[in-house]
C-alpha cells in the first residue's frame, strides 16, 4: 500500500531526516514507525496475556519464587 504525502513542512521534513539517520531507518521507515507510535498498538487483552504467561511459567519447569526464597538467596549471599 503507498501513500504520498505533500506540503510537508521544511522543519518537519528535516526533523524526520534527522530521527532517520538517528534511529538507523530509511525516511520510509521513520514515517511508519512514528504513525504506527502516534495511533497506538490495538488493546491488550490482559486476561489473555496473563494465560499466556501461565503457560510459559509452566512448561519452564522452575520453581515458582517466593518472597521467602528470595530473602533466603539474598542472606546467603548469592543475590
Amino acid at each position: 500500500m503507498n501513500l504520498t504525502l505533500k506540503s510537508i513542512p521544511e522543519p518537519v521534513y528535516r526533523r524526520l531526516k534527522q530521527l532517520a539517520a538517528r534511529n538507523r531507518r530509511s525516511l520510509n521507515s521513520e514515517v511508519i514507525y512514528r504513525l504506527e507510535r502516534s495511533i497506538g498498538a490495538a488493546p491488550v487483552d490482559a486476561n489473555a496475556l496473563l494465560a499466556r504467561a501461565r503457560v510459559v511459567r509452566e512448561r519452564a519447569e522452575v520453581p515458582y519464587l517466593t518472597d521467602e526464597m528470595l530473602r533466603e538467596a539474598r542472606d546467603e549471599g548469592r543475590a
